[in-house]
């Protein structure tokens, strides 16, 4: 005798899902008319319906992405040529020294000026941070870093020495000595060293990493460290030695 049960009519009628059917196609399930019919009465609300709710979602989106993450910055002077040009956009990548991260030697940064340099954002080069030792210059006319020259002639705008200013700092820790790479062009660390705070960025006034040229489009690269920067030493007295 077979003692499985067999479902009655009243017990398909009153299944509300048969999970062995198929969907027609098209059709939307409960979830799917109900997303759909929030989103129409949201749009509602605004003159101009789903049209107008879309474009204020991409202005949201835009102005989260430029507040959290990238920021698009003009380079108004001559100052870091031959790299970056007067008329330059670049991208500046706003998340570069979060979450523990922090600038490196040969970055090229954006910083708010304000009280030290003038109130205004500058872009330049990061040549020293926190305990460094820069001078300039040795007896070929390079700066050095922590006792090691480093061959700026990658990123130097052709003509330019290293400085036209001799100079011997240490960089206290956590701020940041930065020059232009058009250096008889750029007014920087260098001519601040008499100033409050002496010519030093704080970490905490970067806005962050310029990484990209993105106009014109003619000039898009990529900003990369330069690799004269990897052969500096750390800092003596530095706890784990990661400041190139």
């Amino acid at each position: 005798m077979d003692t499985e049960a067999q479902p009655t009519e009243r017990d398909r009628s009153s299944c509300p899902f048969d999970a062995g059917a198929e969907r027609a196609p098209g059709a939307r399930g409960p979830e799917d008319r109900s997303r759909s019919a929030l989103t129409a009465r949201v749009a509602e609300w605004f003159p101009g319906g789903r049209i107008t709710l879309t474009v204020l979602i991409c202005l949201v989106f835009l102005l989260l992405l430029h507040t959290f993450v990238v920021q698009p910055f003009q380079v108004s002077s001559g100052s870091m040529e031959r790299g970056l040009r007067a008329g330059d956009r670049v991208a500046v990548n706003k998340l570069a020294y979060r979450f523990g991260a922090a600038p490196q030697r040969g970055d090229v940064v954006v910083f708010d000026g304000t009280g030290y340099f003038g109130d205004a954002d500058y872009i330049k080069r990061v040549v020293g941070v926190g305990g460094d030792h820069v001078v300039c210059c040795d007896k070929d006319g390079r700066i050095q870093v922590n006792g090691r020259p480093v061959d700026e002639s990658s990123f130097l705008y052709p003509g330019d020495r290293p400085s036209a200013v001799p100079f011997d700092v240490v960089v206290p820790d956590g701020t940041l000595f930065v020059l232009g790479d058009h250096r008889a062009a750029s007014r920087d660390s260098r001519d601040h060293l008499g100033s409050p705070g002496g010519g030093m960025i704080p970490v905490g006034d970067v806005v962050g990493r310029a990484d990209r040229i993105v106009w014109p489009l003619d000039r898009w690269a990529r900003l990369d460290r330069p690799d004269a920067y990897a052969r500096v030493p750390a800092a003596a007295g530095s706890p784990d030695g990661a400041h190139g």
